[in-house]
């Protein structure tokens, strides 16, 4: 079966990718980020993202890595677009804030009002530190009550902290507003945490996923399982229809995950560069679709805002 053609609609987020360098080593990643990776986005390419975001009147800046927070320019970029009327999304894994010489992050983060979307594949201490190692679930813990302190995931503050559940194994993620219901509960009754909002996001099979399904003798089964789950009223809200990813060399694609597959953007704006420099308009153009593009339609559908029906 092949992937519909899907056309953009007007641009509002713009995902960027600032490096590959992580502290951890997901088992799920798809960017396969970890602490060896050196990748980082330079600084002149990082001087254009609040130029385009006020050109494009763009609604988001949507933070990614790698640990983002890695990259020196981080809070830099968040002061200049903090002035810019746009939401600022930091993917946070939250084990960061105990990283050497972040230990004001959280505070910073607050201060300029930083939505954090965070990884939490589960509630249960076994499930998360088999997919993200051993001792993470006791780390974010102790980063969601403090981001909890500083008002994130209360009520009247304005600091949105959303949590992320990523399936750790191959199948899809379960019905997102009881998965949630169940995550308030249990967050609270044993560690009397909140937070705003919690986002269900399919496993793509590319990159360090793709490899350990192929190991098990999965890739194949899960790639069906995909396929045949195909849901085509998740076609009209898939979130390249309004965003544009940019990788750490300042190059466009329709989206992270085409971003890790090498499958550039159609038409003739290719960089950051270009969106400064050209006045062409991206509404209306096609988006460069494969196979796995049916782990965004599948179910309930997967977006990096979570379930889309």
């Amino acid at each position: 079966m092949d992937f519909p053609s899907v056309k953009r609609e007007q641009l509002k987020i713009l995902q960027v990718n600032l490096g590959y360098k992580c502290n951890q080593t997901c088992e799920h990643c798809h960017v396969n980020a970890g602490p060896n990776r050196n990748e980082m986005m330079n600084k002149k390419h990082v001087e254009l993202i609040p130029k385009i975001i006020e050109k494009y009147k763009l609604e988001c800046l949507d933070i990614t890595g790698g640990a983002p927070e890695l990259h020196p320019e981080f809070k830099s970029l968040i002061t200049q677009v903090s002035n810019i009327d746009c939401e600022i999304i930091d993917r946070c894994n939250l084990t960061i804030f105990f990283e050497k010489g972040h230990e004001n992050l959280p505070q910073f983060l607050a201060e300029n009002k930083v939505t954090i979307t965070a990884s939490l594949p589960c509630y249960e201490q076994e499930n998360v530190d088999k997919q993200r190692g051993n001792g993470v679930f006791q780390k974010c813990i102790r980063a969601l009550k403090l981001l909890n302190r500083l008002g994130y995931g209360m009520n009247g503050t304005g600091l949105k902290l959303n949590l992320v559940y990523n399936p750790i194994g191959p199948f899809l993620p379960p019905n997102q507003v009881r998965l949630e219901s169940k995550y308030r509960a249990e967050l609270y009754k044993k560690f009397k945490i909140r937070f705003s909002n919690l986002y269900t996001i399919t496993n793509m099979p590319i990159q360090r996923f793709a490899i350990h399904l192929k190991k098990d003798g999965k890739l194949d089964e899960y790639n069906y399982l995909l396929q045949a789950s195909y849901n085509s009223h998740n076609l009209s809200t898939v979130m390249c229809r309004s965003l544009i990813s940019v990788d750490w060399q300042g190059n466009i694609y329709d989206c992270d995950f085409n971003q890790q597959l090498n499958l550039p953007i159609k038409g003739t704006i290719k960089t950051i560069n270009d969106l400064l420099t050209q006045n062409i308009s991206l509404t209306g153009s096609s988006i460069n679709v494969k196979t796995h593009c049916f782990g965004c339609t599948a179910g309930t559908g997967s977006s990096c805002s979570g379930s889309l029906t």
